[in-house]
């Protein structure tokens, strides 16, 4: 008998009767963590480089959610690793498409408590001429409580792993049928950029987002250049330094003010870290320059931070700073304090800003009829649980 055989053995028992969710999942593993997962499966350290490049290949080249389509593994490995890992996706609940073609999945992720549906997210692809954009979350919830934001309404549940991060662009590209099998080729693909501008505060959730980033950068999985994947934060000023050393990928601030007293109430996190401490940090961030330009984000509010003299001060704080300007008009959503400003009056404040030399284009707001454009996304768990618990509560006994 192998080793690979009494390992199996050891742990078939225990694995026979598990649903196949409590499996631990190799989706998001580091190439690294996956050879080591291998290994404590049972599998001979001479062959783990070889059997994780196999695998690694059928999950993000060929999209691949059991062992059964990987045939370069012998059948009967194929079994004993079907009955030990799991790669399948996240449940999707619901898949919304916007009359302007943006596409918006709300995905549930499992339970920590058997027989409770598990937290949700929002994942949202963005169609654009010559490009596509795939923003993914990276917590169930957030800490931030921006006040423009509705994301910041709920309270954060918990981090996402690198697999539930990894897992929402695999769904996307389901989705999209962006696999080989699908008729698309790397040419042809539809996702052509991430940014992790979703749910949560990415650097908050550092670790994970990092091996996340790593996978999906990876050049013989998903392949992303890291020049085309985002990571938004609002500003948490010791991470951002480490998030350029490890990570790499192109920065974003979530900005949404020219002062701290303005900030101090959009973006309560400016307390701790106020702007001109975001700035330096900016201005030191690993790889900064004219072609690796920080994105500033700012959305615009109506008579909150919108005028002229707003734009003046805007284009002085980010002097020597490699930028460029994201002006997004607000998205309402239920409940919101804020209006979005006049058209007029961002056509104004991008004009300032544009005379300065900084490109600063105004996005154009997408998937508002699905609440799936910027600061609207929310998952209903919380909101449904509490409804049902009311639902219950009404219930005659006895």
């Amino acid at each position: 008998m192998t080793t690979l055989d009494i390992a199996h053995e050891k742990r078939e028992d225990a694995l026979a009767a598990a649903p196949r969710a409590l499996r631990p999942s190799l989706v998001g593993l580091t190439r690294p963590q996956l050879m080591e997962a291998l290994g404590a499966f049972g599998l001979p350290e001479k062959q783990l480089r070889m059997r994780a490049g196999q695998i690694w290949n059928g999950i993000y080249n060929r999209g691949l959610t059991s062992f059964e389509g990987m045939t370069t593994l012998s059948k009967e490995l194929r079994q004993k690793l079907e009955a030990a890992f799991d790669m399948s996706r996240l449940e999707i609940v619901t898949e919304q498409k916007s009359v302007d073609g943006t596409r918006k999945w709300l995905l549930r992720l499992p339970s920590a408590v058997p027989g409770v549906p598990g937290p949700e997210i929002e994942t949202v692809y963005i169609p654009e001429e010559g490009r596509g954009t795939l923003c993914v979350s990276s917590q169930v919830g957030c800490t931030l409580t921006c006040t423009f934001c509705h994301t910041g309404t709920q309270k954060l549940v918990r981090n996402l792993t690198a697999g539930e991060i990894v897992g929402q662009i695999l769904i996307a590209r389901d989705a999209l049928g962006e696999w080989p099998d699908g008729g698309r080729n790397s040419e042809d693909r539809l996702i052509t950029n991430i940014v992790l501008m979703g749910m949560g505060e990415p650097l908050y959730n550092f670790d994970n987002v990092r091996d996340a980033l790593e996978v999906v950068s990876d050049g013989e999985g998903l392949s992303l250049s890291k020049r085309r994947i985002t990571l938004s934060t609002s500003g948490v000023v010791p991470m951002i330094e480490k998030a350029g050393a490890e990570i790499g990928c192109m920065l974003a601030i979530s900005l949404h003010a020219v002062n701290d007293e303005t900030r101090n109430k959009l973006v309560p996190l400016n307390k701790k870290y106020p702007i001109e401490e975001l700035l330096e940090a900016c201005r030191n961030y690993p790889g900064v320059s004219n072609a690796r330009r920080i994105t500033f984000e700012y959305v615009m509010l109506k008579g909150v931070n919108d005028s002229l003299e707003d734009a003046k001060a805007l284009v002085r704080l980010l002097k020597h700073i490699p930028a460029k300007i994201n002006l997004i008009p607000f998205n309402p959503w239920p409940g919101s304090p804020y209006e979005c400003s006049d058209w007029e009056t961002i056509e104004k404040f991008a004009d300032v800003v544009n005379r300065a030399g900084y490109a600063s284009p105004v996005r154009t707001p997408r998937g508002r009829d699905i609440m799936a454009a910027c600061g609207q996304l929310k998952s209903d768990t919380v909101k449904k649980r509490a409804s049902e618990r009311f639902r219950e509560a009404a219930q005659p006994t006895g």
